[in-house]
This record gives C-alpha cells, structure tokens and sequence, in this order.
C-alpha cells in the first residue's frame, strides 16, 4: 500500500516518525507499508534465520537480523531477513549490536507474499546491489522458487528440488536444496 503524504517528505523526516506495524518504508520519496507477514513467509524466515545462524554467529562470521531497518543509498528499507558479515555490524559504544543501520546487508533475503508485488520487493533488492550486498534472494513460496541477484550478473532461477542455491562465500558450509527450503513448510 503506498501513503502519499500531502506534502514532499524528506528522508530525514521520514526516520523520525513512529515506526508503524508492519514496518513502512522510505522508496523514493514515497511512503510503502509492507504487507502483513503470512505463514508460509513467517515459517521460512524463521527457519532461514536459525540455520543460518547456527553456522555463522558460533564462529563470529556474520549475523541474520529479522525485519531490520536499513537505511542507507536515500532509502529506508526492512528487508525480510538481512544477514550481515560479523566485523560490519554496527556496535553502540558498549560493543552491543546497535538500533540504527545505515549499512546495506551483506545478503538480503526477501519472501514474497501473496498480496505483495514482485516487482517492488525486486527493485529493493537491486538498490540493495548497488550499494554493497553481495547477494539478494527473492524467494517465491507459492512457486517453489529462489531468484538469485548478484551485482553486475545475470538472474539466477532456482526451482528444481534437487538443485543447490547459490549462498553467499562467506557463509561458507551452508548449503541449501530448493527441496530442503520449502520443507520448512511442511
């Protein structure tokens, strides 16, 4: 659902308003709120964030945020899952994980809802992209499929079950059958 203000409303401006259930956000000068999350988004993200957090978070390599504001490149996103490497997670001045991000994610992970448009979650994943993500996944659960964006390569469609998905280096010893990825829905 896009919420056009009356006026033009700045980024800056934008950052200081209450944070809405689901999570709004800052594209181009517009106001989006994200659909309400349903299962089959819910049941994928939260496994995705335990799986892949058990590889990373032990061994200090990176860290799977959910729902986590990202602003950075003029706009304000909350991607689905956000996986960032350990050294380039913001700190408070306690060495705790801070509140704000203005980082891109090192992965950005999107899960596509029945009443969500493509088209939008594509296009954040590829400003993602253009400021430093090494790896966007759009995963489809009503298809069965996993779109792979890498910067400056082609599109890669991941729908047979038996195929393994592209991760990105750093994860490391992950790997993740399109099969094994919508079991999670079973």
């Amino acid at each position: 659902m896009v919420q056009t203000p009356s006026k033009s409303i700045t980024l800056e401006e934008f950052l200081k308003l209450p944070e809405t259930k689901p999570a709004s956000e800052y594209i181009d000068g517009q106001i989006i709120q994200k659909p309400i999350p349903k299962g089959k988004h819910s049941a994928i993200q939260g496994e995705f964030s335990t799986n892949v957090n058990i590889i990373l978070k032990p061994r200090q390599v990176g860290r799977v945020f959910l729902e986590l504001r990202c602003t950075f490149g003029g706009h304000s996103t909350v991607p689905d899952v956000s996986v960032f490497i350990w050294s380039r997670i913001p700190r408070d001045e306690n060495g705790e994980v801070a509140n704000t991000f203005s980082i891109a994610p090192d992965w950005t992970i999107e899960i596509l809802s029945p009443d969500q448009s493509q088209t939008k979650v594509t296009k954040n994943i590829l400003h993602c992209l253009k400021h430093g993500t090494q790896m966007g996944w759009l995963i489809d659960p009503d298809e069965q499929t996993v779109f792979v964006y890498r910067p400056k390569q082609e599109t890669e469609v991941f729908d047979e079950p038996d195929a393994l998905i592209f991760v990105p280096s750093f994860v490391g010893e992950l790997q993740l059958a399109v099969k094994d990825l919508f079991a999670w829905l079973l």
